[in-house]
């Protein structure tokens, strides 16, 4: 049966103006630019501007603008005309000075270089093919190879390709043919199906080299990728002098001249796919002057930005000609539109200012939290700091935090650091004394760094190790810090 009922709910929602800043503050210095460029384009009321004047608050509507909507905007033109040119839009805008007290280079030199996709063109080039039909299937091939220098479809795949570009009808026997020429090019093992293909490519290319001495080492090499594989790839050494009657130096040897081959063919090239290089460009500097931490943000985050003079001009000559007679419907709506696009300029500039502000604010608590660190550059004095403790001193929402510290970095005098790294879970020692989960991975990381190779350290022992030094902490807590540090386990570290 249906009822009617009353509910009353309390709702909080986002306005624009705060969307807009939560997501300029996930935005890192690097990509700021880009933002702010998208923002200029967009809104022609927002300008770069270099004087240097002070700024003024943001406009607030009025409440009966809120209540009535467009039609009591439009009975206020006239005021919010007086207002916004007395008040001078020009001088609307965003200065650096309390941020930062150098001006970096913006221009970041780019390298250029051949790409990995033309030198393999090049080399195609070189071989003289006459029939027009080797040289489309060749392009194709190279066009398919991925950034690595493996090729990944299978040769019906790149038949379709080239039946659906080209218009031309190929076999597999000729797909074949070419891809063998291919993979005769330089670099050694481009054009793999994967990475055994790969590296067997390679170390069939060192033995054809005839002055070679060590060519029993390298057919060993050879017939480990090609018939034990798996073993290899899975450490089985006592498996592999077993299935091939070696002893461990020659089965040593061997496994050293395939560590010598290159997974990733194509690791020298810059690919076309991949776009520039992307440097890291810090957010903050910390420097030390004489015991004295100093913060700055960097410059880019304090970006020179104004209304637009040429809409301040469209406003004084609209209230000009407009005196002494009623304005037309026309009139109306041109006056609403620049009023528009000047409070969202307006909006967009204090976004900015707002991000400055709760950036400076999130570092510099989080370099009074971690003051010894940022002295000393010990990362063994790094105190457990979790989201909830920097909300707390700077009366930020933990989600506000989390923005700041997600993507962005910080320049000290020990290197380049990703904010992220300074927070930490805490962890008891055995007489009660709280440290960072920081200390017990580089601890753990010390430990693996200096364990005998022939026989690698278990998780169980790792433990162990680390209870002996007095931290409290069980088997299945080292296996996953072993795992966020990347390390493998105890039975892929083992080494001849």
């Amino acid at each position: 049966m249906l009822k009617q009922s009353l509910n009353q709910k309390m709702l909080q929602k986002l306005s624009p103006q705060q969307i807009q800043l939560m997501k300029l503050l996930q935005i890192p210095t690097a990509t700021l630019d880009n933002r702010i460029k998208e923002e200029l384009e967009a809104n022609p009321a927002l300008d770069e501007g270099e004087e240097e004047q002070d700024v003024f608050d943001i406009e607030k509507r009025t409440e009966a603008e809120e209540e009535n909507g467009p039609e009591a905007e439009s009975f206020e033109l006239d005021d919010y005309l007086n207002e916004y040119i007395d008040e001078d839009p020009i001088s609307y805008k965003l200065m650096a000075d309390n941020f930062s007290s150098t001006e970096e280079d913006k221009t970041i030199p780019i390298s250029v270089q051949q790409s990995f996709h033309e030198y393999l063109d090049n080399q195609l080039n070189m071989l003289g093919l006459e029939e027009e039909k080797e040289i489309l299937i060749g392009k194709q091939i190279i066009g398919s190879i991925d950034h690595d220098g493996y090729l990944r479809r299978i040769p019906k795949a790149i038949i379709d390709d080239l039946m659906f570009t080209q218009n031309m009808d190929a076999s597999e026997d000729e797909i074949q043919s070419v891809l063998k020429m291919v993979q005769n090019f330089d670099p050694p093992g481009v054009g793999a199906s994967d990475l055994q293909e790969c590296l067997i490519i390679q170390i069939a290319r060192k033995m054809e080299i005839e002055d070679d001495t060590d060519k029993k080492v390298k057919r060993l090499a050879y017939k480990i990728l090609k018939n034990h594989f798996n073993e290899f790839t899975k450490k089985h050494y006592e498996k592999l002098k077993k299935h091939m009657f070696v002893s461990e130096s020659e089965l040593k040897d061997a496994i050293g001249e395939i560590l010598k081959l290159n997974p990733k063919p194509a690791s020298g090239f810059k690919s076309s796919s991949r776009g520039a290089v992307q440097y890291i460009v810090p957010d903050f500097f910390i420097s030390n002057r004489d015991g004295e931490l100093e913060i700055t943000l960097n410059s880019k985050n304090a970006p020179d930005l104004r209304v637009n003079e040429n809409y301040r001009e469209m406003l004084i000559s609209y209230k000009h000609s407009g005196q002494g007679k009623k304005k037309t419907k026309q009139e109306k709506e041109a006056v609403m539109f620049i009023k528009q696009k000047i409070d969202s300029a307006k909006w967009f500039i204090d976004a900015i200012k707002q991000r400055q502000e709760t950036l400076y604010k999130t570092m510099y608590s989080i370099m009074q939290y971690q003051y010894e660190y940022f002295v000393s550059g010990d990362e063994r004095r790094l105190k457990p700091m979790i989201l909830k403790d920097i909300a707390e001193i700077t009366a930020l929402d933990i989600s506000t935090v989390s923005r700041v510290a997600n993507s962005k970095f910080v320049q000290t005098e020990f290197g380049t650091k990703r904010l992220k790294d300074f927070f930490s879970e805490s962890l008891q020692t055995k007489d009660g004394t709280e440290v960072s989960t920081l200390e017990v991975k580089n601890i753990l990381s010390d430990i693996i760094a200096a364990e005998s190779k022939r026989k690698p350290l278990s998780d169980e022992k790792l433990k162990d190790y680390l209870q002996k030094k007095g931290y409290n902490i069980a088997r299945r807590t080292v296996a996953k810090y072993r795992e966020q540090l990347n390390i493998p386990v105890a039975r892929l570290r083992k080494e001849l």
